[in-house]
């Protein structure tokens, strides 16, 4: 946002990725001064500085910072000679700031928090339009839809004394989970595998990073004994996904992990960079309400790019080899990568599309592997994206979702299988995640996603309770590899060093055998066929969300879906 002073002279410009706010003189069209608004100097990206307004006078500036889910506030009567006065707590995801007399405005993009939706459309039975709702939550005026969860809510402050707004600077310091001193110090424990501080070395050389699409926990896991789950949205229990079962058996089960991201556009920026910027947050609803606009994720469009890049970029700066599988490229060979980070480190490796089965892309990534050994050129990180969970719905002539699904968890099993009988097995470890929960039912919440971490270092038959984030995981990665956190969200979050063990079980892993047919196809003709094939299925998450998990459901248990449930504390990264 850009505010212009009332005699025109200064121009406020909100620098939405670095935090910061820069003062034009018009007349000389000169930066006079920036300032910072974060809660701390040289902090990373995080704070989201992107709404501006001056008090009547014109002495008080205050800035929105979206991702702080606070105002930052400025005496700027003296421009040159701007000075920081504190800040004021508001809602979730403030973007917009306006004055009026001695009250203060702002609207929060994302309110206060986010709700169940026991209303949610039923498009498939009933051929309803996916309408926002109007009205109160427990009585809409007609279908609650994703996009309408998010109810945006308003703030009226009056304008605070200087005692007050000590009172309030010191909430919104209570409130972020975010602090300096963590961004090169994490909590653990002395001699685990997880680094406490930057740069330690950690007896793991190597990480394997696996990207997946778009399931929920209950919809995967909710079977399995010793974890939270509610076995009513189950989907794809054991019979379909035995080795996601047996790896969560045999390694750790972690029941209290949730995605970062609401789908697929913000889901992959925040699997590689721990953020999803300001343009990407205001424009994907757009995008996938089908408003117009594209929201420019994974690198299609350098605006919707985090500002210091993504962890190839933190790689690169930092001397640490890596090589991707998939991930930010345009081409069917994956020879064309989007990023110039990844330039020389794509592998020929079949990126996202229901096209090619998950099982040929690990016969991909083992013969460029196996070659990487023989060469000893294994690199410490890697990035492989195994997408086919994310399934066809119930597309006529295509395979069944759990024909996906289950060539996905082959395809996990065999990796795993493969890595754990080469050389670089007793130095490595395995993430696996899910780039957003696609909003599928769970009883818990809708971004609580199936995770695994797989390696010597890891537990065995150990469950982990603890609250983890995409970030968490990403700041788990960065200690290991001796990187710096990217953002304010991964420096905050909760490292994984629970789970791991400093006492290795260098045992292989041996992939248990699909029990369904990989070539198993929908019925043609049919009424979820046809409503199926109106939707493109080569990009991830073109499909409307609430129709395909509506398609999923019916699809497999032959009635209506249950609606999702949504809260608000996910997008704080809190370390409880």
């Amino acid at each position: 946002e850009m505010f212009l002073t009332r005699n025109g002279d200064y121009l406020y410009v909100a620098n939405s990725d670095d935090n910061s706010v820069s003062i034009i003189n018009t007349k000389t069209k000169t930066v006079v001064q920036t300032l910072n608004a974060a809660l701390y100097p040289d902090s990373p990206s995080g704070s989201t500085s992107n709404g501006l307004a001056l008090s009547e006078d014109e002495k008080t500036l205050y800035i929105a910072n979206a991702d702080n889910n606070s105002l930052a506030v400025f005496d700027v009567s003296v421009v040159s000679e701007s000075k920081s006065k504190g800040f004021i707590p508001v809602g979730w995801y403030p973007t917009n700031v306006k004055v009026v007399g001695k009250k203060i405005f702002v609207t929060n993009g994302k309110g206060l928090t986010s709700y169940a939706n026991p209303f949610g459309p039923n498009p498939v039975d009933r051929r309803q339009l996916v309408l926002s709702h109007k009205a109160e939550v427990a009585k809409p005026e007609k279908v609650q839809y994703i996009g309408s969860l998010f109810r945006g809510s308003l703030s009226i402050i009056t304008e605070p004394s200087v005692s007050q707004l000590g009172i309030f600077s010191q909430a919104v310091y209570i409130n972020s989970p975010y602090s300096k001193s963590g961004e090169l110090n994490a909590e653990g424990e002395p001699g685990n595998p997880v680094p406490m501080k930057v740069g330690d070395k950690s007896p793991i050389k190597h990480v394997f990073y696996i990207i997946k699409e778009n399931r929920t926990y209950d919809q995967v896991l909710s079977d399995i004994p010793g974890g939270n789950g509610d076995t009513s949205l189950l989907l794809f229990g054991e019979k379909i996904t035995p080795n996601q079962h047996k790896l969560a058996r045999d390694y750790v089960l972690l029941d209290n992990f949730y995605v970062d991201a609401e789908v697929s556009a913000d889901g992959h920026n925040w699997s590689m960079g721990a953020y999803a910027n300001d343009y990407v947050e205001k424009n994907w609803p757009a995008s996938y309400g089908q408003k117009g606009g594209t929201h420019g994720t994974s690198a299609t469009l350098k605006i919707g790019n985090n500002k210091d890049g993504f962890i190839w970029d933190l790689c690169a700066k930092h001397n640490v080899s890596y090589r991707s599988y998939g991930e930010f490229v345009s081409d069917d060979f994956g020879m064309k990568p989007r990023l110039e980070s990844l330039k020389g480190h794509s592998a020929k490796f079949a990126p996202y599309g229901m096209g090619t089965r998950d099982t040929t892309r690990f016969y991909q990534w083992k013969s460029d592997f196996d070659l990487l050994v023989e060469n000893d050129a294994v690199p410490q990180f890697s990035t492989i994206r195994l997408g086919n969970n994310h399934t066809e719905g119930m597309r006529a002539g295509r395979p069944t979702p759990f024909a996906h699904v289950a060539d996905n968890d082959l395809a996990v099993g065999m990796l795993i299988d493969h890595l754990s009988k080469s050389p670089v097995w007793k130095e490595s470890v395995v993430f696996i995640l899910e780039d957003d929960a696609q909003n599928g039912p769970d009883h818990v919440d809708a971004h609580r996603s199936p995770a695994f971490v797989v390696g010597p270092f890891v537990k065995r038959k150990y469950v982990d309770h603890t609250m983890y984030t995409t970030s968490g995981m990403l700041r788990t990665m960065e200690l290991i590899l001796g990187l710096p956190p990217m953002t304010q969200y991964d420096a905050a979050a909760t490292p994984m060093w629970r789970l791991f063990t400093k006492n290795p079980d260098f045992t292989p892993y041996n992939h248990l055998p699909v029990s369904v047919d990989l070539n198993d196809k929908n019925p043609e003709n049919t009424k979820l066929g046809k409503l199926s094939e109106k939707f493109n299925w080569t990009k991830e998450d073109s499909v409307p969300d609430l129709i395909f998990n509506e398609i999923l459901w019916q699809g497999i248990k032959g009635k209506p879906a249950p609606s999702p449930v949504r809260a608000a504390f996910l997008k704080i990264n809190d370390k409880d």
